[in-house]
Formats: structure tokens, sequence, C-alpha cells
């Protein structure tokens, strides 16, 4: 099974918005945009500097597992 290409997709583009955010604001808006797509935790690691492709690669890998 593969990763919907909405999550990622979202999840890409939410990093280059948290790379790009100054302020808290922008990390507000950023967040409520993103986060019922992406989910709360994974927005506190792309937040807290890890890469979307580890999370994507992770996600991935959970669900060949599962498989």
């Amino acid at each position: 099974m593969t990763t919907p290409p909405d999550y990622e997709e979202a999840l890409k583009a939410a990093e280059k918005e948290f790379a790009k955010a100054e302020t808290a604001d922008d990390v507000r808006k950023n967040w409520k945009k993103y986060y019922l797509t992406v989910g709360h935790r994974s927005l506190g690691k792309i937040l807290m500097g890890r890469p979307a492709l580890d999370l994507i690669a992770r996600r991935q890998a959970r669900r060949d597992e599962a498989d």
C-alpha cells in the first residue's frame, strides 16, 4: 500500500512553509492549515527539524509491514 499523495504533498508544503515562518503567528497559521491532513505529531517533528522525506519513508515502511 502506498502513502496517500495528499499527505505527502501537504507534508512537503508544510516543511517549506515552516522553514519560511518568521513569527509565532506564521507558525500558528501554518499549523492550522496543515494539521487536519498531516497531524499534530508529524507537524511537531517537522517544526523540530526532521525532514519530511524521513516521515514519509517511515509511514510507508509501517504500511508495508501491515500488509
